[in-house]
């Protein structure tokens, strides 16, 4: 039985999502960062803000999360001609993916994840991937997943398990399981508490837009992150 995790926690609607249900799930719970340089590295500040909120509005889940570990990846940055390490519109590659992919990063993800879970003795890695509501990336597939479970279970000798929550749900039904599992976390109204931590505390635009409010959240309301994270909560509130 698995009893501990690690999650990949970016500070944006998913991981947060990802990380709440790792704390309804797990005993012990540790989170983990990577700063690549990103374009919008404002999502670092908002990890701190996450995490503070969390410890405080849900005592329950406060009581079983650990240790924030944050890694220095600029290397990623230096090697990524991406829209996301460089001052680029957002457009479509020959190849039929968005420049917005960088190539490796959810694999250095994992692989510098699971080091740091095996120097912690965690067994298990959550993960946001999510092959349905994506831009085609191939690193967030089930099977790239998979592939990276065994390949890291065996290199390490430690037999990891990499949870992927949100693999085989769109971004409605994302927003759709945060405010059950805040309605499962022992607080009265939990389930709109997290909803409102997700608004007003998570970042997902990719310009790292922080002046714009929405229904939805902070963002400039046109990159890719934003047209996708503004149609899953329309559809939320809609079947609500």
């Amino acid at each position: 039985m698995h009893t501990s995790a690690l999650v990949l926690f970016s500070g944006g609607q998913d991981s947060t999502t990802c990380l709440a249900q790792a704390l309804s799930k797990y005993q012990r719970v540790e989170t983990i960062g990577f700063d690549y340089r990103q374009r919008h590295r404002v999502e670092l500040d908002a990890r701190v803000k996450v995490l503070a909120e969390i410890r405080q509005t849900f005592p329950a889940w406060s009581d079983k999360l650990g240790q924030d570990h944050l890694l220095d990846l600029a290397v990623l940055g230096e090697v990524s001609e991406t829209s996301l390490t460089r001052d680029t519109a957002f457009k479509m590659e020959q190849s039929g993916l968005p420049n917005t992919f960088v190539p490796g990063r959810n694999l250095l993800f994992l692989t510098l994840a699971a080091a740091v879970a095996y120097r912690r003795d965690l067994q298990v890695m959550v993960t946001g991937v999510c092959e349905t509501d994506f831009s085609g990336y191939p690193d967030c597939r089930d099977d790239t997943m998979k592939a990276m479970q065994l390949a890291l279970s065996l290199g390490m000798d430690k037999r990891f398990l990499v949870d992927t929550p949100l693999m085989w749900i769109d971004k409605a039904a994302t927003w759709t399981l945060a405010h059950e599992l805040g309605e499962k976390s022992g607080v009265v109204g939990g389930g709109d508490a997290l909803v409102k931590l997700l608004i007003e505390h998570t970042h997902t635009c990719y310009l790292g837009d922080r002046e714009h409010h929405h229904p939805w959240g902070y963002g400039c309301g046109d990159c890719p992150a934003c047209l996708l994270r503004a149609r899953g909560y329309e559809q939320f509130v809609q079947a609500v």
